[in-house]
């Protein structure tokens, strides 16, 4: 099992690769709730399920890059990978630079501490130093929203405002990489409206982007080159007017 897993600063980039994967696998062993006596005997251990097999992907600096593919393709398995949610089972995994995951929002929050407080050990976790938590502090504060209870504890939150509270330290995290799916809207329409106008800046900025979404006419007006996976492997990889027509097709 050979399994690498390499995170550098823009200093040590070559080639301007903002992301590579090599030869990347991901397997999941699937518990069934209650099997039945004959299935234990016959079978006698859980089944396996490959997510990811094999997978060679390349995504340079700038580049904005859209990931379809039906349901149970992989393309959640993909992101999570990239965005060091989870490992691989095999392979090697390079990132070079600040990396936010626009996925997990909750992830690093402590339910018993202030909002105050989860700002700076979320924006540490993702890469701020202290002081760049406090010089965006106010900017996070306002555009999550979450007003008088920025200084209550965590579990009295909402899990709207938790997640409205994770989406603002992440785009205030001055990333390099971003990555995120199509369930990244969250609260109410206007705090919707205002995430979709942060993330429109972010593509603006030139950000490395990588997206995975089912709206197709999302992925043809952001993205600059898409991947169509199936059964955890890149099928077909290119423009989004082809690679789009490729997957209408199906």
């Amino acid at each position: 099992m050979r399994v690498k897993i390499l995170t550098t600063g823009f200093n040590d980039m070559k080639k301007e690769i903002a992301v590579k994967l090599t030869k990347v696998s991901k397997k999941y062993l699937i518990h069934h709730e209650k099997p039945t006596l004959a299935e234990r005997l016959i079978k006698g251990k859980s089944e396996e399920f490959w997510a990811l097999r094999n997978m060679n992907l390349v995504v340079h600096s700038g580049e904005t890059l859209g990931i379809i593919g039906a349901n149970g393709s992989g393309k959640t398995t993909l992101l999570k990978i990239i965005a060091g949610i989870t490992t691989p089972t095999l392979g090697e995994v390079e990132t070079h630079g600040k990396i936010i995951s626009l996925i997990d929002l909750e992830a690093g929050f402590h339910p018993d501490l202030s909002g105050i407080q989860n700002i700076f050990l979320n924006g540490m976790l993702i890469g701020m130093t202290k002081k760049e938590v406090v010089d965006k502090f106010n900017e996070i504060v306002n555009f999550s929203g979450v007003g008088k209870f920025i200084d209550a504890q965590l579990y009295t939150y909402s899990e709207g405002m938790k997640l409205r509270l994770g989406f603002s330290i992440a785009v205030f995290a001055d990333p390099d990489i971003v990555v995120l799916d199509e369930n990244i809207s969250v609260g109410d329409r206007e705090f919707c409206i205002a995430s979709s106008k942060k993330l429109k800046e972010l593509f603006a900025q030139g950000k490395t982007v990588i997206i995975s979404s089912h709206d197709l006419s999302f992925i043809k007006q952001n993205c600059n080159r898409v991947i169509l996976l199936k059964k955890g492997k890149i099928v077909q990889s290119g423009s989004p007017s082809n690679i789009i027509k490729l997957y209408d097709n199906e």
